[in-house]
């Protein structure tokens, strides 16, 4: 079984000493280590490194404190809830919104660290599983490659049964958990929506029984919501530009949106770990054809992800800026409105070559989303 996962998988532990020695020889070493270790002499923290031997010892001794950095250095309060749902002798499917390329899933792995829990596998877009660094970090990480629509059905169908079959290993042979996004690529209008097809996807490799495919995988939605939407102003002229007509990343855009989420100032940020999806909420839509099976199940994730979500004073600032009213005013003060603006006005340096009104819209957009998605699962 192992074989045929073997150009997605993460490294293995005896993988771990070779991988830890490229990273320590690379020339981004000596920049990853200052901006975790800042007060720490260089060659200590590339002896450390090198004498790590299994993943563990690498997801502790650095990413742990990596993600701890960005914490300090990037956000202003860190919270989670709902850590009570999960239990130290299961395996979970987290599946989650996502906003930000990498801190979405590489924070979580904090949370679980915490709270007694063994960090998950992670799906890693093949797009960004490029250059050595980046691919011995993120599969000494517990790090797994997913295939990205493009290129024939064919391809990507194979591609996803793999998946399918890879993720079900996982959790159900491995004992591990897995992270995965509700859909693919993030969420750039702040709309959080599952993709049916992913939930599809997770049938694939138990075709035979809808509610067991799902029911043995124990999903477990999860709602991260950032005070300071990660790369706004990005996202902003991305879907100005798709409105437009096709859109072409840039060389580098990822890279770029990928420094941009962990150095950007992101105010506050929750995690917010919902209730499992239960055998029998499954059960209970055993007689539907499998798309309106899947299109429920999509429909629970989107219900518990959307309820959680936590609403700052911007989401609330947004929303009537973009709705021309007052309606939420109590929900913040005149000084967190001027802010918001001050920010939303850089989209100025834009002018010459862009409608700035658009622009202001679909930023306000981006903020304003989660209050109506709120209002739609909430009935608020």
């Amino acid at each position: 079984m192992e074989e045929k996962f073997e150009d997605i998988r993460p490294y293995r532990d005896d993988e771990i000493p070779a991988a830890m020695e490229r990273i320590a020889a690379s020339t981004s070493f000596p920049l990853l280590a200052s901006y975790v270790f800042p007060e720490r002499n260089l060659d200590d923290v590339r002896n450390e490194l090198k004498s790590y031997k299994t993943i563990r010892e690498f997801q502790l001794g650095i990413m742990y404190w990596a993600n701890k950095r960005i914490i300090e250095k990037s956000i202003s309060e860190f919270t989670f809830s709902g850590i009570e749902y999960l239990s130290t002798d299961k395996n979970y499917l987290y599946v989650s919104n996502h906003r930000d390329i990498m801190l979405d899933a590489s924070l979580l792995q904090n949370v679980l660290t915490d709270n007694g829990h063994d960090t998950s596998e992670i799906t890693f877009g093949a797009n960004l599983m490029q250059g050595q660094v980046v691919i011995d970090v993120g599969k000494s990480n517990k790090m797994f490659k997913v295939a990205r629509p493009g290129g024939s059905v064919k391809d990507f169908y194979n591609a996803s049964i793999t998946l399918s079959e890879y993720i079900r290993h996982v959790i159900t042979e491995r004992n591990q958990s897995v992270w995965i996004a509700q859909r693919n690529g993030r969420t750039k209008n702040g709309i959080d929506r599952t993709d049916q097809g992913i939930v599809k996807m997770f049938g694939m490799s138990m075709s035979n029984d809808k509610v067991r495919a799902l029911a043995e995988l124990n999903i477990v939605p999860v709602s991260v919501s950032y005070e300071w939407e990660s790369c706004d102003l990005l996202k902003t002229m991305e879907l100005y530009e798709r409105e437009l007509g096709p859109y072409l990343k840039k060389p580098g855009e990822d890279l770029n949106s990928i420094l941009t989420g962990i150095t950007q100032r992101k105010g506050n940020v929750h995690f917010e770990i919902c209730k499992p999806i239960t055998p029998e909420e499954l059960e209970e839509l055993s007689d539907m054809t499998s798309n309106e099976f899947n299109k429920n199940v999509a429909n629970i994730m989107d219900k518990r992800i959307c309820s959680a979500y936590k609403l700052f004073p911007n989401n609330y600032i947004a929303h009537d800026i973009l709705y021309g009213n007052t309606k939420y005013a109590s929900m913040y003060s005149q000084e967190q409105k001027d802010a918001f603006v001050k920010h939303m006005k850089k989209l100025d340096r834009y002018s010459e070559d862009c409608n700035v009104e658009k622009l202001y819209e679909i930023f306000l957009g981006i903020y304003a989303n989660p209050v109506e998605s709120k209002k739609t699962f909430c009935n608020a």
